[in-house]
């Protein structure tokens, strides 16, 4: 009866977005816009770029929006307010002096049950955001490894990375929708005599032609949450030393390998851009390699 239910709030919510989407965009296009004296209603082109944006930046944002309770409600979760054990403590003090030196609002602190090392952090904002730790992580790292990788959290906050990556992925998704929907036009207007478009191989055309265009954004949001992922070690590295984060990624790297072994390959879920174990390697990975991150380490622990 719980998946169900789920099941339900998730359809009811994209509606509720596709509903909110479709109002903000007729309003943007047909008034918003044309106040400032900027109309794209006139041409097929520019209204289609009007849409994409609103779908692409709209999707995007909604999605940031929503980052933090989508991820309360993916895992077993409890926020830690008055921490009672010495590891609890451990995290919400070291998540309260990093805020403080970085000069923003403390992150909510909330742990999980979950026997895999892992930790993430997400939320709309560096003012509004949240930190969460696995009790695998907590129970297997040292007090210095668990701090590194909550600086490594802490980094991705400071540095604005979710608001930074919900851009580009904006940005994407408009190129996506845009260009798609250009082509198939195209396609499906063509060797017409009365100008007349086929809807349907229009429709065929534009969903297989985002998809693939989907598969070469991703490449490019994948490329840039490597990227960050060595921002947020070198942030770790000026918070706690570069050993401290070597050693953590060391430890992830020992405490994954069984996982693989056993399961014959790696899988990573939603939330798997915002988390500090790696993903597969080559373009779709959105981590890099523990080795190249170690190897980045030690290289900014010379400088």
């Amino acid at each position: 009866m719980r998946s169900f239910k789920g099941i339900f709030l998730l359809i009811v919510t994209n509606l509720l977005v596709f509903l909110t989407l479709i109002i903000s965009g007729n309003i943007l296009v047909h008034f918003v816009l044309p106040a400032f004296g900027i109309d794209m209603r006139g041409s097929f082109a520019s209204y289609q770029l009007a849409w994409a944006m609103v779908f692409g930046f709209g999707g995007a944002f909604i999605s940031l929006w929503m980052s933090k309770p989508m991820a309360r409600r993916m895992y077993r979760m409890q926020q830690v307010v008055d921490p009672a054990t010495p590891k609890e403590r451990l995290v919400y003090n070291t998540v309260r002096e990093l805020a403080q030196r970085a000069g923003i609002n403390m992150p909510e602190v909330w742990v999980y049950w979950d026997d895999t090392p892992n930790a993430f952090a997400t939320g709309p904002s560096r003012n509004n955001a949240m930190i969460a730790v696995s009790s695998g992580l907590a129970m297997n790292m040292s007090d210095r490894e668990l701090q590194a990788v909550l600086a490594h959290e802490m980094g991705h906050v400071a540095n604005g990375d979710m608001l930074a990556t919900t851009l580009l992925q904006g940005l994407m998704n408009t190129f996506v929708y845009f260009l798609a929907s250009m082509i198939a036009r195209i396609v499906a207007s063509a060797g017409s005599r009365d100008g007349e478009m086929n809807h349907m191989l229009y429709f065929i055309v534009d969903m297989v032609l985002q998809i693939m265009f989907s598969v070469l954004a991703a490449i490019v949001v994948c490329w840039h949450s490597r990227r960050r992922e060595f921002r947020a070690d070198a942030y770790a590295a000026d918070a706690y030393g570069a050993e401290a984060m070597i050693a953590a990624l060391s430890r992830l790297h020992a405490l994954a390998q069984p996982v693989e072994e056993s399961a014959g390959l790696a899988t990573e879920d939603a939330l798997a851009t915002l988390k500090i174990s790696g993903g597969i390697s080559g373009l779709f990975a959105t981590h890099p390699p523990i080795e190249a991150r170690i190897e980045a380490l030690r290289h900014h622990s010379r400088r």
